[in-house]
């Protein structure tokens, strides 16, 4: 690692012209990404899929659909509102792209006291629609106290991609001055204050360009733009801290090159370990074959790469530039480390480390307790701020024009397929039987079929009226319900949104012998599916996450129990932070109104502070071996190493809550809670665990700390007695 310090300093340059041309480069297209961003990423290929394949290729259902809803003010003439319908339905004329515009004057039931509705059907998916959303814009005009507004699919999504670009940049207003405070407490200077937010926009920049070129060959959620700067951010300026610190701390006695050298001899080193947990945290996201997950695997992965490339790379050439101008614009002077309150407090816990364990154990398991209570969704409309009119339009919609119990949350789309026709007197039997063990079963509340379309209660009548009746009144039914061998059932469940019961009985039905093909589909279908591959594929990632770190810091500090305790502090103190967010978010405490958790926070956070979080532990244990391996003796090492690493993991810990706690004051639902699972995970990670837990348990385990098979863990020879 040396001859690299030394390399870099030599081409300190070069390098850096490297860089600049690579954030020129970079940055054109990253500028870019957001256009190629759509959808809230929660795309499986699964039953589902299939499922609505079917239906859009041989039931003619639309791949994606436009509601206009109409509103008046209680003041304004139905003969004025009908005008103001008409005008609208006339300019549509001009609007060649959807498929079919059903106006509210074509059918029953589109008109309800104050509001309407219109229906525009499209031969594309919700995301493509952008072109087609702006034309309509054009189109639609609100009048005095009459209003039309677009609701549905494709507006949400489009909505909620403007909404999280609208979050980034608010989320980055109040992150980035609070973290330069922060960094001028920690070091002093203006200019070394700047460094690691300069590493952090530079990571961030480049990232976003390298990850619009993987839109070729993948689809990239809308999330994607406020993960990567969360993530980047977080981490570079981590890395940054602790790069720049030990190189002023160096400084003072060595050469600039000297000083470079040993900084990425020690510094450096700690940088690759820590990134490498992190990059493994983010890589058991791939096991889950959900478009979300791999998105942030792919662009997390990404940006912890190119944020320790910057921190090993372009920050040492831009240090050896700078040399000793880093500590120019000094606004602060920075007290003697050594007899620091750091200094203080660590002696504090080393005297009660019984005591101290205890307490901090207790706190930990007191925030855990709240998690058996939590209630998991997908994000969907709800994501979105209330006050977004898509979101407002789509709750009218549903309040006026859909019962309670016909609604998307409650509805499965089940069909049914036989050999042969399906009205045949045979299959009818089959199809029968299967909807009548439907229409029992305790949690169904209705099943819309040609049997219920008709009201019929019988095979045999449905065989007689199909053949024998009127043609011209049952081809609207055969025309929705039957397509040649197949059959389109839709049953409403007696649940409520989000509900297991739901998920469970999709899952019991779809395993179901039925004497007949059948293939689920629907709201419920999509959510079971969604957590049934969470469930069956987050375990290997666990598995991957924990051994692949254990080996990790094995190899990093020779220690058998450093790893095994810092994986298990690290699991608890998670637990308390998914309690801490479930008290907050699901119980509706803290002015929050009540709402589920996002489904996507519990392995979000998991993998993303799983990693971040062993940077601490990096920092901490490093500078504590280098003390002991020099001294022999565990409890002054440990003193040693918090009082030299407490002041930075500190202010990156600050600066990382403050990144992503700015997040609790964005808009879209799934990353705000993401933002405060983060930030009170780094909180408790820093404080209870990292400050107090870890130094009592230091102490408490003396020597044993440092036994690896029998390696000698220290170069001098201690009065003390080896473990075996």
């Amino acid at each position: 690692m040396q001859k690299l310090g030394g390399y870099i300093y030599r081409n300190r340059k070069w390098v850096l012209v490297f860089w600049v041309l690579a954030i020129f480069l970079f940055g054109f297209f990253a500028l870019k990404l957001p256009s190629v961003l759509s959808g809230n990423g929660f795309e499986y290929k699964g039953e589902y899929n299939e499922t609505r394949k079917i239906l859009e290729k041989e039931f003619g259902h639309s791949k994606s659909s436009i509601i206009l809803v109409f509103e008046k003010e209680k003041t304004v003439s139905d003969e004025n509102f009908n005008r103001f319908i008409q005008d609208t339905m006339e300019k549509l004329t001009k609007f060649d792209a959807a498929e079919r515009i059903i106006s509210p004057f074509e059918q029953d039931g589109m008109f309800k006291d104050r509001y309407a509705y219109a229906l525009l059907t499209f031969n594309k998916k919700a995301e493509s629609l952008g072109p087609e959303i702006a034309e309509l814009k054009d189109l639609l005009k609100n009048k005095n106290d009459l209003k039309v507004t677009m609701t549905g699919e494709p507006i949400i999504v489009q909505d909620l991609n403007v909404a999280s670009q609208e979050d980034l940049a608010k989320a980055e207003m109040i992150g980035l001055p609070i973290a330069l405070m922060v960094l001028i407490l920690a070091f002093g200077s203006l200019v070394a204050a700047s460094l690691p937010l300069v590493i952090g926009v530079i990571s961030i920049l480049i990232t976003m360009g390298t990850v619009y070129f993987f839109s070729y060959g993948t689809d990239l959620t809308i999330f994607i733009l406020n993960i990567v700067p969360m993530i980047g951010l977080a981490l570079s300026i981590d890395f940054a801290l602790l790069f720049i610190n030990r190189y002023k701390e160096e400084l003072q006695t060595k050469s600039i090159q000297e000083a470079i050298e040993i900084t990425i001899a020690t510094a450096g080193r700690s940088i690759i370990f820590s990134g490498l947990c992190v990059f493994i945290g983010l890589s058991g996201l791939w096991f889950i074959q959900i478009d979300i997950f791999q998105n942030v695997a792919l662009g997390g992965m990404t940006v912890v790469l190119i944020s320790a490339l910057c921190a090993l790379t372009f920050l040492p050439a831009l240090l050896a530039l700078l040399g000793k101008k880093v500590n120019k614009l000094s606004v602060l002077r920075i007290s003697n480390t050594k007899m620091s309150i750091w200094h203080k407090f660590a002696k504090f816990v080393m005297r009660r480390p019984v005591i101290m364990a205890i307490a901090a154990l207790a706190i930990l398991l007191v925030g855990l307790m709240p998690v058996s209570q939590m209630t998991l969704a997908i994000p969907g409309t709800d994501s979105l701020p209330p006050k977004y009119p898509s979101r407002v339009a789509l709750e009218t919609f549903k309040e006026h024009f859909i019962a309670k119990d016909k609604r998307d949350e409650k509805k499965v789309t089940v069909i049914l397929e036989t050999k042969g026709k399906i009205l045949g007197k045979n299959n009818l039997i089959k199809v029968t039987k299967v909807i009548n063990q439907m229409e029992n079963d305790p949690l169904v509340h209705s099943v819309n079929s040609p049997f219920s379309a008709t009201g019929v209660k019988d095979e045999e009548q449905l065989f007689q009226l199909l053949t024998y009746g009127d043609k011209t009144k049952l081809a609207p039914v055969v025309d929705y319900f039957v397509r040649d061998n197949k059959m389109l059932l839709e049953v409403y469940l007696k649940t409520g949104e989000h509900s297991a019961k739901a998920r469970q009985w999709v899952s019991t039905w779809a395993n179901k012998e039925l004497g007949t093909k059948a293939s689920f589909g629907g709201p419920i279908k999509f959510e079971q599916e969604i957590f049934t591959e969470i469930i069956n594929k987050a375990p290997y990632g666990l598995l991957l996450i924990i051994i692949s770190t254990l080996i990790i810091l094995m190899a990093a500090f020779r220690s058998v129990l450093i790893p095994v305790k810092a994986i298990l502090m690290n699991i608890l103190s998670l637990g308390c932070t998914f309690g801490i967010v479930v008290w907050v978010f699901q119980e509706g405490h803290l002015g929050i109104t009540p709402v589920n958790i996002g489904l996507i926070l519990p392995v979000f956070v998991f993998t993303l502070v799983f990693g971040l979080s062993m940077d601490y532990e990096v920092f901490l244990i490093s500078r504590i071996q280098e003390f002991y391996l020099k001294t022999g003796d565990n409890s002054s090492a440990t003193i040693a190493g918090l009082t030299y690493t407490s002041k930075i993991i500190t202010s990156a810990a600050a600066i990382m809550i403050v990144v992503t706690g700015a997040f609790a004051f964005t808009g879209v639902m799934p990353i705000k809670q993401l933002g405060v699972g983060i930030a009170t995970a780094i909180f408790i990670d820093a404080t209870i665990v990292r400050m107090v837990l870890v130094p009592a348990l230091m102490k408490l385990l003396g020597d044993w700390n440092w036994w690896f098979f029998g390696y000698k863990n220290k170069k001098q020879p201690s009065s003390r007695k080896q473990p075996a």
